[in-house]
């Protein structure tokens, strides 16, 4: 019992970064069988997972119909970044308020691996440019605050991979190095009028755009993220 339970989660986080990094994209099937295979894990396992995933917006879980990732429609798109930008005010506020030296060193730090993959590797990118607003959350203290923008800013990968047109990730560099610059000299103005320009901009290239009619195999896509377990 106890080793099933914790097994569940490598598979979570797994379903979790590919649905992130956008290759799982809206509307794939997530067949039980063919993951609990690919991670050597019983189907309970996997729907333990899946019904995770589906309270958090990123898989759409169906009775009798199975799971698939999720498909936001442009009104959610609208209305999750409405409050994401929200969100966002209150973290550079909260930041702006603090000793800015160990935020600035740690954003610093993530700043140097985005421009690391910037022109190498397109999907941990795209994962790195998420994960600096959740970092930002994440160095206010507040674990809700941080729970609150981690959810959405995964919504929002889901959101630009069903709408957007490119990733734009010389963009984002540029638009956090701004952000950071801000914290430094604790100029919340500054700070929340950069980040608001930033989520406009990625809003903004979150266009509609036709169907991928590329098929994937959900195996063979997961099998990049199964971690040995010894």
């Amino acid at each position: 019992m106890y080793k099933s339970a914790t097994r569940s989660f490598p598979v979570y986080d797994s379903l979790r970064q590919a649905i992130i990094e956008q290759a799982l994209k809206p509307g794939v099937k997530l067949p039980e069988d063919s993951i609990g295979e690919t991670f050597g894990v019983s189907r309970t396992t996997v729907r333990n997972a899946l019904v995770r995933l589906d309270a958090e917006g990123l898989v759409d879980l169906q009775p009798n119909r199975g799971a698939s990732v999720a498909v936001p429609t442009i009104e959610e798109a609208h209305d999750i970044f409405e409050m994401r930008q929200c969100l966002e005010r209150e973290v550079m506020q909260r930041l702006c308020a603090m000793d800015p030296k160990p935020i600035v060193k740690a954003l610093r730090a993530h700043l140097a691996e985005e421009n690391k993959y910037l022109h190498v590797d397109t999907t941990r990118s795209i994962r790195l440019a998420g994960e600096f607003h959740i970092l930002l959350a994440e160095l206010t203290g507040s674990k809700i605050l941080a729970n609150y923008v981690n959810e959405i800013v995964s919504r929002c990968s889901l959101i630009m991979a069903r709408f957007a047109q490119a990733h734009s990730a010389k963009c984002g560099l540029d638009e956090h190095t701004e952000i950071i610059a801000a914290i430094a000299d604790r100029d919340a103005e500054r700070a929340i009028a950069r980040m608001h320009r930033h989520l406009h901009g990625v809003q903004d290239r979150a266009l509609l755009k036709p169907d991928d009619a590329e098929k994937n195999n959900v195996s063979d896509i997961l099998a990049r993220y199964v971690t040995p377990n010894d």
